[in-house]
């Protein structure tokens, strides 16, 4: 099983810090616990009302959020109360005992539909979190540890489907219009979702399963010690200043390569970007200006496949 390990995330409110995984905490319920009796179905959070500066303690799908009495600064803590939640999820600590849980706040589903630049993709956008990164299924036997996506692909007109973070991007075939389909499909997932149904059972999916674009897979999780400093830049700008508004479109871009001799950045297109008419083109000039003008003299050409 893969370890956790602890992102330590500042928040609006000074008072509070989020403690963000790299896996699932709960995956339907959203709960926050006001003191140590509050907190009898979560272990966690108990264990947490131990430490004498803490005042609530929040648990979400992928995060632990602690506010905290000001008589003391989170600098000084927060390394050790990240340490101290790293240990306790690894150790095979119980985060919210499922049954019964009287405490927690429910958070409803909503599900909405929205058009991307690709005429034959939508984006189903949901309020809660779905999965922790981007897994990218070409057809019902790449999604089998992905029980949603495997749900969609039994819609005939279903030809792809694209997860990240809270929103699903579903590439149709032409044999459907969106007019007639797009309400099916949100009223589907809005139920599945409703319903605490599996998205992703595993949640290392992130390197997505055999024919969902073997490619795509070895890049997703490109280990930034791996890369050249060059290529580091390239990743950093395209998270940056690339991967945002490709999110909001329905899309996904990835880091594939870089050729210092040609002086080439390879990148591939995944979800609402990828087969679109018009975004290959878009944004393999878009991205290349940015490298140009960013990197200059290490990087003339930026090459984009689709995943």
């Amino acid at each position: 099983m893969e370890s956790f390990n602890i992102k330590i995330e500042p928040t609006s409110n000074s008072s509070i810090l989020k403690f963000e995984t790299n896996q699932f905490l709960t995956r339907h319920e959203s709960f926050e616990f006001g003191n140590i009796e509050e907190a009898s179905k979560s272990p966690l959070a108990q264990q947490l009302f131990h430490l004498p500066f803490v005042k609530t303690v929040f648990i979400a799908q992928n995060f632990i959020a602690i506010e905290k009495f000001n008589i003391v600064e989170w600098v000084d803590i927060q390394d050790e109360v990240a340490e101290q939640i790293k240990t306790y999820l690894n150790s095979g600590g119980l985060v919210v005992k499922t049954e019964n849980v009287e405490s927690g706040k429910l958070i409803p589903v909503t599900v909405y539909a929205e058009s991307t630049p690709n005429p034959s993709v939508m984006k189903f956008v949901a309020n809660k979190k779905l999965v922790i990164s981007g897994a990218e299924f070409k057809n019902i036997d790449a999604a089998k540890d992905a029980p949603l996506a495997k749900q969609l692909f039994h819609f005939p007109f279903v030809k792809e489907v694209f997860m990240d973070e809270n929103y699903i991007s579903i590439n149709k075939f032409d044999i459907a219009e969106w007019d007639d389909i797009t309400l099916e499909l949100r009223e589907f997932i809005r139920n599945y979702l409703q319903e605490g149904h599996e998205v992703i059972n595993n949640e290392s999916l992130e390197h997505n399963s055999e024919e969902a674009s073997e490619k795509a897979a070895s890049t997703t999780a490109v280990n930034a010690e791996d890369l050249d400093e060059v290529s580091k830049q390239v990743v950093d700008i395209l998270d940056e200043y690339i991967k945002p508004a490709v999110a909001s479109d329905g899309g996904n871009i990835v880091f594939e390569s870089y050729n210092a001799e040609t002086k080439t950045v390879k990148v591939i297109l995944q979800g609402a970007c990828s087969g679109c008419p018009s975004s290959t083109a878009t944004l393999k000039n878009g991205i290349e200006t940015m490298m140009r003008d960013m990197l200059s003299g290490k990087v003339d050409y930026v090459e984009a496949v689709n995943g």
